[in-house]
């Protein structure tokens, strides 16, 4: 019995069928069933018989992927791809069973074969983790290899990131980079070993978009619940609205900027459905400063002020995530008027902009000098409030002006 056979595995009253994985222990097996799951099982409950020999040569897959080389053509753009990790560069780790990201960016083309031809790759690795570990000083590192790869020719680049996290990254990203070509996020909700993974039609959109006249921040992502088309959202304005589906990310207030239509047969086409900012519109430049000690505080009712007080003690500035039209406790009101930092007010709507001169509360915060966020989504505010520490001397200013299509100037239905 070896790793690539086809196996049907009884364990008390269960019965499992599917390939044969490698595993990092003597006492488990590890099963890949036909639904595209592992399972594994301990050798010592278990009665294996195998169905068939050599299903999957697993040495001379590795041997062929070890092997593999891409070469360089000259009618064809340069693309950039940047690792940071996510489930988009993710395997199962047989050690634990988990799903955990250990691809670099080499790795990804092999995995995504789909993206040959389309353009010429530069892979490059700054990170490999899981985007909740992401920290602001990732996104200078991220943001230094993207200029980096512009400068040096890339007329796109493509940056593969964990989902739960991206929708942040994509903002800073959007502060730090004056760029001339499109950076585009993508990931994937689903890891590569299940057959109903989203990597390969993600990666593949991601490239077109990323050789497409957009020179903005963007975010490629599944449009729907078909593998037909990806949403193709402005990277300020984009939200993860769902755990575990592969359409999770909406443009919030907006449509999304354009679509990739995605074809398996390679007949891929973007189009845009707003104003873009278009390529070559921008000199190439970099403004990674960031000051990392603000923090996002959401009200709820009840909240005692002392957590804002915590909050705002090490802070160099505040975004609250308020209700409505963007209001607070009126206990709230005072200690924000005793604070010496910038506070912005957002609301934890999903629709609308803050307008704090309707009530009373609202005129009362912006008496203690409280910095309208507009319709700037929370997370966004606060990634641009630490860009706006770092690089203006008008911090309520820069908070107030639409800087990378974070602020819309009116908030209208769309239907």
């Amino acid at each position: 019995m070896n790793a690539g056979d086809r196996v049907r595995v009884d364990r008390a009253d269960q019965r499992y069928e599917g390939v044969l994985l490698p595993s990092s222990t003597d006492d488990h097996l590890v099963v890949k069933l036909d639904g595209g799951y592992n399972v594994g099982i301990d050798r010592d409950e278990a009665s294996v018989d195998v169905l068939e020999s050599d299903v999957y040569d697993v040495e001379s897959a590795q041997d062929e992927e070890s092997s593999s080389e891409i070469e360089f053509d000259d009618d064809l753009p340069t693309v950039s791809l940047i690792s940071t990790g996510g489930t988009i560069a993710s395997t199962v780790d047989y050690r634990t069973g988990a799903v955990t990201a250990q691809f670099d960016a080499e790795d990804v083309l092999r995995a995504v074969p789909d993206l040959a031809g389309m353009a010429n790759y530069r892979g490059r690795v700054v990170a490999n983790i899981l985007s909740e570990n992401m920290t602001p000083a990732v996104w200078q590192d991220l943001a230094r290899a993207v200029y980096d790869e512009i400068e040096a020719g890339a007329d796109g680049v493509v940056v593969m990131h964990g989902t739960d996290t991206m929708q942040f990254t994509a903002s800073a990203l959007s502060f730090m980079l004056d760029t001339p070509v499109p950076i585009v996020f993508t990931g994937s909700q689903r890891s590569a070993d299940r057959p109903s993974s989203d990597n390969v039609m993600n990666a593949v959109s991601a490239v077109e978009a990323a050789t497409s006249d957009c020179a903005e921040v963007l975010v490629c992502m599944h449009a729907g619940e078909s593998d037909d088309r990806c949403a193709l959202h402005r990277g300020t304005r984009v939200r993860k609205n769902h755990t575990s589906r592969r359409d999770a990310f909406e443009t919030v207030g907006a449509k999304p900027l354009g679509t990739v239509d995605y074809d398996t047969d390679g007949d891929n086409s973007v189009s845009f459905h707003r104003e873009y900012q278009s390529r070559g519109e921008q000199e190439l430049a970099l403004h990674d400063d960031l000051a990392t000690d603000v923090e996002l505080v959401k009200f709820t009712p009840g909240m005692d002020t002392a957590v804002l007080e915590a909050a705002a003690q090490s802070s160099d500035g505040l975004v609250i995530e308020g209700t409505g039209l963007g209001h607070v406790n009126t206990d709230w009101i005072s200690v924000v008027d005793d604070l010496d930092i910038p506070v912005v007010m957002t609301s934890q709507c999903l629709e609308g902009r803050v307008c704090d001169r309707v009530y009373d509360t609202g005129r009362d915060l912006l008496d203690a000098g409280v910095i309208e966020g507009e319709d700037m989504l929370p997370g966004t505010a606060k990634v641009k409030l630490m860009w706006a520490l770092a690089n203006s001397d008008d911090v309520a200013d820069t908070m107030g002006e639409p800087l990378a299509g974070e602020i819309q100037q009116r908030s209208t239905p769309w239907l």
